[in-house]
């Protein structure tokens, strides 16, 4: 068992496969970003391998992230691989929904119960502004085609005065289809050129708004993540909320992150990391490995330390480290 150094269990690994994207979210990345060479990743081996040393020292879920997990050349093996993995109790991952129909035969085939897939908008025009040249009667089509195999829970990135005022369609899409939705604060990630400031919206007025429509009732739902849940009356759908600037939850951090260059992130929302990349490449054995990983939960921080006020900033994107 991994266990910080504030006695917290880390049983959740989420595994960055890509930096890169068919999408270009204004939130998330700058128009122009320049992506990691391709040599400096880990392939897909390697994830396999990293991702059975995590296994062994008890992580029981994987979540596959990007960039966008599906456009990984190869991610049909590693997806196979973990999927038959008998001491990994889920195998899930964060998608934008873009591929899923051509993905759909190995999540199905892998044991995939439950995705995550963003969507920041139900209006075409605002879809493809916000994420820079996407479809969005593609990534409906493709809810349509999985939703009665894979669970689905759609994630909002809510932003003032560009899709605050879609609360409703969205929480009315959700329930038509009995998906769960949660709705997350930004987070200062990369310099994107995005005025995450003035568009910011706390979870408390989120909730506000959605529950001058709506009756939300609280519920002890946990997925493993950092949200906290709402039942919507007399529906089959939940409300979750992702606060990290208005309600901390690091107390309860049981989340590492290893981005696709093949280095441990301990938290989202600082800078320190731990090359694991290196050791991988350098033939040393799983153990050595497992060392290097028991050492890092040594130096985990207590909390992160998002200020959207601030200029300084996390320096890389999002998408390097999948949220």
């Amino acid at each position: 068992m991994l266990v910080d150094q504030y006695q917290r269990k880390i049983s959740y690994l989420r595994l960055s496969v890509t930096d890169r994207c068919d999408f270009r979210c204004q939130y998330c990345m700058s128009e122009d970003i320049e992506f990691m060479p391709k040599q400096q990743m880990l392939t897909i081996e390697e994830m396999t391998r990293l991702s059975q040393i995590f296994i062994n020292l008890g992580i029981t879920k994987i979540r596959l992230t990007g960039g966008e997990p599906l456009v990984r050349r190869g991610i049909d093996d590693l997806i196979g691989s973990l999927g038959k993995n008998k001491k990994l109790k889920e195998l899930t991952l964060t998608t934008n929904g873009s591929q899923l129909d051509k993905k759909y035969s190995i999540l199905k085939k892998s044991g995939i119960k439950r995705i995550n897939v963003s969507l920041d908008s139900l209006n075409a025009k605002h879809f493809k502004a916000i994420t820079r040249g996407g479809d969005l009667n593609q990534v409906l089509s493709n809810l349509e085609l999985i939703k009665n195999n894979i669970q689905v829970k759609l994630n909002v990135v809510l932003m003032k005065n560009v899709n605050d005022h879609e609360i409703n369609d969205l929480l009315n899409y959700a329930i038509e289809r009995h998906f769960n939705i949660t709705f997350i604060e930004q987070m200062p990630l990369g310099d994107i050129g995005f005025d995450r400031y003035n568009s910011f919206i706390d979870s408390d007025k989120t909730k506000e708004l959605i529950e001058s429509n709506f009756s939300l009732i609280k519920i002890p739902l946990s997925t493993g993540g950092p949200a906290d849940y709402w039942k919507i009356k007399n529906t089959d759908t939940a409300v979750g909320f992702i606060s990290p600037h208005t309600h901390n939850f690091c107390e309860a951090c049981n989340r590492i992150r290893v981005s696709a260059d093949g280095h441990l992130h301990l938290c989202l929302g600082q800078e320190n990391k731990i090359n694991l990349i290196d050791p991988l490449r350098a033939s040393q054995s799983d153990h050595e490995v497992e060392k290097v990983i028991l050492e890092a939960m040594l130096v985990k921080p207590k909390s992160h330390d998002f200020d959207l006020q601030s200029k300084t900033q996390i320096i890389r994107f999002m998408s390097h480290t999948g949220g």
